[in-house]
């Protein structure tokens, strides 16, 4: 009996089924929020970053 018997056999085919929705939803959330209209602005100030000498970038701290 070949390995790939046993695999077909042992019907995990939807995990890797479920993994590929997980992975397409978390992409698409990603693609929406670095797109969305709302954040141009903030996308235009960090893409001007690597030329302004003056700024100074301070991380955000989580808020309690």
């Amino acid at each position: 009996m070949k390995l790939s018997d046993i695999m077909s056999a042992a019907g995990l085919s939807i995990y890797a089924q479920i993994a590929l929705v997980l992975f397409l939803a978390a992409f698409l959330a990603i693609m929406i929020r670095t797109f969305a209209p709302s954040r141009s602005g903030e996308m235009e100030a960090a893409s001007r970053i690597p030329l302004d000498d003056d700024v100074v970038i301070t991380p955000r701290l989580p808020e309690h």
